[in-house]
């Protein structure tokens, strides 16, 4: 598993963190650990999805995603 944290756009309350959740769990080989106004924080498998793609499910729902990093880093 690979984990990444996203910071998100477009979020103001606790409808549009809980929407970007469930999102994440539709998808496979993906697991959110932590969505927050703003950021999301999600470990996945990058053999089954690909960051591309949870990037384009994230802003198919609606947030734009500003940029990703390595949270060990």
């Amino acid at each position: 598993m690979t984990t990444v944290a996203l910071t998100l756009g477009g979020m103001s309350c606790a409808h549009c963190a809980r929407a970007v959740r469930d999102t994440l769990g539709t998808l496979p080989g993906v697991t959110p650990q932590s969505v927050t106004l703003g950021a999301a924080t999600v470990d996945y498998d990058p053999a089954v999805t690909s960051l591309e793609q949870i990037s384009e499910a994230i802003r198919e729902a609606g947030y734009p995603v500003l940029g990703h990093h390595d949270p060990a880093a």
